[in-house]
Protein backbone atom coordinates (compact mmCIF):
# COMPACT_ATOMS: atom_id res chain seq x y z
CA UNK A 1 0.00 0.00 0.00
CA UNK A 2 1.38 3.48 -0.75
CA UNK A 3 0.57 6.84 1.35
CA UNK A 4 1.29 9.94 -0.48
CA UNK A 5 0.75 13.78 -0.72
CA UNK A 6 0.65 13.76 -4.54
CA UNK A 7 0.79 11.12 -6.96
CA UNK A 8 1.41 7.66 -6.33
CA UNK A 9 1.08 3.95 -6.99
CA UNK A 10 -0.01 0.69 -4.88
CA UNK A 11 2.33 -1.58 -3.66
CA UNK A 12 0.40 -3.87 -5.79
CA UNK A 13 0.17 -2.27 -9.21
CA UNK A 14 4.04 -3.40 -9.58
CA UNK A 15 2.30 -6.41 -11.00
CA UNK A 16 -0.85 -4.92 -12.57
CA UNK A 17 -4.06 -7.44 -11.63
CA UNK A 18 -5.88 -9.27 -14.97
CA UNK A 19 -9.22 -7.80 -15.82
CA UNK A 20 -11.84 -10.43 -16.57
CA UNK A 21 -13.72 -7.96 -19.47
CA UNK A 22 -16.16 -10.94 -20.66
CA UNK A 23 -18.48 -10.43 -17.84
CA UNK A 24 -20.01 -7.79 -16.02
CA UNK A 25 -18.35 -6.62 -13.12
CA UNK A 26 -20.28 -3.75 -10.78
CA UNK A 27 -17.35 -0.83 -10.83
CA UNK A 28 -17.63 -1.29 -14.50
CA UNK A 29 -21.43 -1.02 -15.17
CA UNK A 30 -21.82 1.60 -11.87
CA UNK A 31 -19.41 3.92 -14.39
CA UNK A 32 -21.09 3.28 -17.18
CA UNK A 33 -24.67 4.76 -15.36
CA UNK A 34 -22.89 7.55 -14.63
CA UNK A 35 -21.42 8.41 -18.16
CA UNK A 36 -17.78 7.23 -17.72
CA UNK A 37 -15.62 5.79 -20.34
CA UNK A 38 -13.94 2.92 -17.84
CA UNK A 39 -16.33 -0.02 -19.29
CA UNK A 40 -16.35 -2.68 -21.71
CA UNK A 41 -18.87 -4.28 -24.33
CA UNK A 42 -20.54 -6.43 -21.42
CA UNK A 43 -20.72 -3.98 -18.66
CA UNK A 44 -22.96 -1.73 -21.39
CA UNK A 45 -25.43 -4.26 -22.52
CA UNK A 46 -25.98 -5.78 -18.74
CA UNK A 47 -26.08 -1.97 -17.83
CA UNK A 48 -28.69 -1.10 -20.78
CA UNK A 49 -30.45 -4.49 -19.95
CA UNK A 50 -31.41 -3.79 -16.68
CA UNK A 51 -31.82 -0.13 -17.37
CA UNK A 52 -34.79 -1.28 -19.56
CA UNK A 53 -36.17 -3.30 -16.63
CA UNK A 54 -35.02 -0.96 -14.01
CA UNK A 55 -35.48 2.73 -15.44
CA UNK A 56 -34.92 4.78 -12.55
CA UNK A 57 -31.10 2.77 -12.35
CA UNK A 58 -29.30 5.72 -13.45
CA UNK A 59 -31.09 7.86 -11.15
CA UNK A 60 -30.47 5.73 -8.37
CA UNK A 61 -26.56 5.92 -9.02
CA UNK A 62 -26.40 9.88 -9.93
CA UNK A 63 -28.44 10.24 -6.78
CA UNK A 64 -25.77 8.25 -5.03
CA UNK A 65 -23.09 10.30 -6.42
CA UNK A 66 -24.71 13.39 -5.05
CA UNK A 67 -25.31 12.02 -1.65
CA UNK A 68 -21.65 11.30 -1.09
CA UNK A 69 -20.60 14.78 -2.06
CA UNK A 70 -23.21 15.73 0.42
CA UNK A 71 -21.98 13.44 3.65
CA UNK A 72 -18.40 14.36 2.85
CA UNK A 73 -19.35 18.64 3.28
CA UNK A 74 -21.08 17.47 6.22
CA UNK A 75 -18.32 15.44 7.81
CA UNK A 76 -15.90 18.02 6.68
CA UNK A 77 -17.47 21.16 6.97
CA UNK A 78 -20.02 21.14 9.72
CA UNK A 79 -18.81 18.05 12.08
CA UNK A 80 -14.92 18.90 11.45
CA UNK A 81 -14.26 15.43 10.74
CA UNK A 82 -10.71 15.75 9.06
CA UNK A 83 -10.21 11.57 8.53
CA UNK A 84 -12.05 9.17 6.17
CA UNK A 85 -12.47 5.37 5.03
CA UNK A 86 -13.59 5.26 2.23
CA UNK A 87 -15.10 1.41 1.43
CA UNK A 88 -16.05 0.48 -1.90
CA UNK A 89 -14.39 2.87 -3.69
CA UNK A 90 -15.28 2.44 -7.30
CA UNK A 91 -13.99 3.98 -10.34
CA UNK A 92 -12.45 7.42 -9.92
CA UNK A 93 -14.61 10.21 -11.02
CA UNK A 94 -14.92 13.86 -10.56
CA UNK A 95 -15.55 14.97 -6.70
CA UNK A 96 -14.11 12.07 -4.90
CA UNK A 97 -14.18 11.56 -1.36
CA UNK A 98 -10.79 12.98 -1.19
CA UNK A 99 -11.54 16.06 -3.67
CA UNK A 100 -14.29 16.83 -1.49
CA UNK A 101 -13.10 16.32 1.99
CA UNK A 102 -9.80 18.03 0.97
CA UNK A 103 -11.74 21.49 -0.78
CA UNK A 104 -12.85 21.99 3.12
CA UNK A 105 -9.72 20.70 5.37
CA UNK A 106 -6.54 20.58 3.17
CA UNK A 107 -5.18 18.33 6.21
CA UNK A 108 -7.54 15.88 5.86
CA UNK A 109 -6.57 11.98 5.05
CA UNK A 110 -8.28 9.52 3.32
CA UNK A 111 -7.89 5.86 2.43
CA UNK A 112 -9.94 4.21 -0.25
CA UNK A 113 -10.90 0.46 -0.06
CA UNK A 114 -11.72 -1.38 -2.77
CA UNK A 115 -11.01 -5.07 -4.01
CA UNK A 116 -11.97 -4.49 -8.22
CA UNK A 117 -8.86 -4.85 -10.63
CA UNK A 118 -9.81 -2.03 -12.62
CA UNK A 119 -10.36 -0.07 -9.69
CA UNK A 120 -6.35 -0.68 -8.37
CA UNK A 121 -5.18 0.28 -12.20
CA UNK A 122 -7.14 3.47 -11.63
CA UNK A 123 -5.77 4.21 -7.89
CA UNK A 124 -3.08 6.85 -9.11
CA UNK A 125 -6.25 9.52 -9.84
CA UNK A 126 -7.31 8.59 -6.26
CA UNK A 127 -3.72 8.73 -4.93
CA UNK A 128 -3.40 12.91 -5.85
CA UNK A 129 -3.61 14.76 -2.54
CA UNK A 130 -3.10 18.34 -1.23
CA UNK A 131 0.40 18.29 0.45
CA UNK A 132 -1.12 19.20 3.84
CA UNK A 133 -3.19 16.20 3.84
CA UNK A 134 -2.36 12.42 2.51
CA UNK A 135 -4.17 9.76 0.93
CA UNK A 136 -3.71 6.31 0.18
CA UNK A 137 -5.70 2.94 -1.48
CA UNK A 138 -5.49 -0.95 -0.18
CA UNK A 139 -6.71 -3.34 -2.42
CA UNK A 140 -8.53 -5.46 0.06
CA UNK A 141 -11.99 -7.22 0.54
CA UNK A 142 -14.97 -5.66 2.26
CA UNK A 143 -15.14 -9.78 3.88
CA UNK A 144 -11.97 -8.97 5.79
CA UNK A 145 -12.61 -6.14 8.31
CA UNK A 146 -9.53 -7.16 10.36
CA UNK A 147 -7.04 -6.45 7.63
CA UNK A 148 -8.82 -3.57 6.21
CA UNK A 149 -8.60 -1.61 9.53
CA UNK A 150 -5.16 -2.82 10.14
CA UNK A 151 -4.14 -1.54 6.78
CA UNK A 152 -6.17 2.20 7.06
CA UNK A 153 -4.02 2.48 10.26
CA UNK A 154 -0.80 3.14 8.36
CA UNK A 155 -2.75 6.37 6.77
CA UNK A 156 -5.20 7.48 9.83
CA UNK A 157 -5.19 8.29 13.13
CA UNK A 158 -7.66 5.64 14.98
CA UNK A 159 -7.73 7.32 17.93
CA UNK A 160 -9.08 10.17 16.28
CA UNK A 161 -12.32 10.85 14.49
CA UNK A 162 -13.26 8.45 11.64
CA UNK A 163 -15.95 8.91 9.19
CA UNK A 164 -16.31 5.44 7.42
CA UNK A 165 -18.12 5.60 4.17
CA UNK A 166 -19.83 2.55 3.26
CA UNK A 167 -21.71 3.92 -0.23
CA UNK A 168 -22.92 0.83 -2.11
CA UNK A 169 -21.31 -1.73 -0.76
CA UNK A 170 -22.99 -3.62 2.23
CA UNK A 171 -25.59 -5.31 -0.68
CA UNK A 172 -23.09 -7.22 -1.95
CA UNK A 173 -22.34 -8.95 1.22
CA UNK A 174 -25.62 -11.04 1.25
CA UNK A 175 -25.59 -12.68 5.18
CA UNK A 176 -27.06 -10.18 7.26
CA UNK A 177 -25.32 -11.72 10.03
CA UNK A 178 -21.81 -11.27 8.39
CA UNK A 179 -22.89 -7.70 7.02
CA UNK A 180 -23.44 -6.81 10.76
CA UNK A 181 -20.82 -7.83 11.92
CA UNK A 182 -18.57 -6.02 9.60
CA UNK A 183 -20.35 -2.79 10.49
CA UNK A 184 -19.81 -3.61 14.07
CA UNK A 185 -16.02 -4.60 13.79
CA UNK A 186 -15.42 -1.23 12.02
CA UNK A 187 -16.97 1.05 14.02
CA UNK A 188 -15.51 -0.77 17.68
CA UNK A 189 -11.99 0.41 15.56
CA UNK A 190 -12.83 4.12 15.70
CA UNK A 191 -13.15 6.21 18.68
CA UNK A 192 -16.42 8.63 19.78
CA UNK A 193 -16.85 10.97 17.81
CA UNK A 194 -16.57 8.93 14.75
CA UNK A 195 -19.44 9.08 11.86
CA UNK A 196 -20.69 6.06 9.42
CA UNK A 197 -22.38 6.83 6.05
CA UNK A 198 -23.98 4.52 3.90
CA UNK A 199 -26.58 3.86 1.43
CA UNK A 200 -28.09 0.45 0.23
CA UNK A 201 -30.88 -0.73 -2.23
CA UNK A 202 -33.87 -1.18 -1.44
CA UNK A 203 -37.32 -2.89 -3.03
CA UNK A 204 -38.70 -0.23 -1.16
CA UNK A 205 -39.07 3.74 -2.21
CA UNK A 206 -41.17 2.50 -5.31
CA UNK A 207 -37.86 0.07 -6.07
CA UNK A 208 -40.08 -2.77 -6.63
CA UNK A 209 -38.41 -3.86 -9.97
CA UNK A 210 -35.32 -3.85 -8.18
CA UNK A 211 -36.00 -7.78 -7.28
CA UNK A 212 -35.77 -9.01 -11.39
CA UNK A 213 -33.33 -6.83 -12.17
CA UNK A 214 -30.70 -7.84 -9.09
CA UNK A 215 -32.09 -11.20 -10.24
CA UNK A 216 -30.75 -10.79 -13.79
CA UNK A 217 -27.86 -9.34 -12.22
CA UNK A 218 -26.88 -12.30 -10.18
CA UNK A 219 -27.10 -14.31 -13.23
CA UNK A 220 -25.01 -12.47 -15.65
CA UNK A 221 -23.11 -9.98 -13.56
CA UNK A 222 -20.36 -9.83 -10.32
CA UNK A 223 -20.04 -9.99 -7.61
CA UNK A 224 -24.02 -10.73 -6.47
CA UNK A 225 -26.17 -8.48 -5.04
CA UNK A 226 -29.62 -8.19 -2.84
CA UNK A 227 -31.87 -5.78 -1.73
CA UNK A 228 -32.53 -5.11 1.99
CA UNK A 229 -35.52 -3.15 3.47
CA UNK A 230 -35.24 0.18 5.58
CA UNK A 231 -35.90 -2.02 8.98
CA UNK A 232 -32.71 -3.89 7.78
CA UNK A 233 -30.30 -1.13 6.80
CA UNK A 234 -31.50 0.51 10.07
CA UNK A 235 -30.11 -2.45 11.36
CA UNK A 236 -26.08 -1.57 10.68
CA UNK A 237 -26.53 1.60 12.89
CA UNK A 238 -27.06 -0.06 15.98
CA UNK A 239 -26.03 1.76 19.07
CA UNK A 240 -25.39 4.80 16.99
CA UNK A 241 -26.86 8.16 16.58
CA UNK A 242 -28.50 8.99 13.34
CA UNK A 243 -28.10 12.33 12.35
CA UNK A 244 -30.91 14.04 10.79
CA UNK A 245 -32.72 13.38 8.73
CA UNK A 246 -32.41 10.02 9.73
CA UNK A 247 -32.56 6.97 7.42
CA UNK A 248 -34.20 8.30 3.87
CA UNK A 249 -33.92 7.79 0.41
CA UNK A 250 -30.18 9.64 -0.76
CA UNK A 251 -31.89 11.64 -2.98
CA UNK A 252 -33.52 13.24 -0.10
CA UNK A 253 -30.76 13.31 2.52
CA UNK A 254 -29.88 16.77 3.29
CA UNK A 255 -30.82 18.32 0.03
CA UNK A 256 -30.77 21.86 -0.77
CA UNK A 257 -32.59 24.34 -2.80
CA UNK A 258 -30.30 24.45 -5.64
CA UNK A 259 -30.32 20.22 -5.37
CA UNK A 260 -32.08 18.85 -7.97
CA UNK A 261 -33.70 15.27 -8.83
CA UNK A 262 -34.40 15.21 -5.07
CA UNK A 263 -37.71 13.15 -6.11
CA UNK A 264 -37.26 9.88 -3.77
CA UNK A 265 -34.83 7.01 -5.89
CA UNK A 266 -35.14 3.39 -4.30
CA UNK A 267 -31.84 4.01 -2.48
CA UNK A 268 -31.58 4.12 1.61
CA UNK A 269 -28.97 6.62 2.99
CA UNK A 270 -28.70 7.28 6.28
CA UNK A 271 -25.16 8.88 8.66
CA UNK A 272 -24.93 8.46 12.20
CA UNK A 273 -22.60 9.04 14.91
CA UNK A 274 -20.58 7.19 17.33
CA UNK A 275 -21.63 8.71 20.67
Amino acid sequence: MSETGGAGVPEHQAHPPRIDSSVAHNARVWNYWLGGKDNFEPDRRVGDHIRRMFPVIGDVARADRRFLARAVGFLAGEVGIRQFLDIGTGLPTADNTHDLAQAIAPASRIVYVDNDPMVLVHARALLTSHPEGATSYLDADIHAPDTIVAAAARTLDLDRPVAVMMLGILNFVLDDDEAQAIVAQLMAAVPPGSYLALTHPTAELGGEMNVPAMAFWNEHAAPPIRARSGAEVARFCAGLELVEPGLVSCSRWRAGPDDTGTAPVPQYAVVARKP
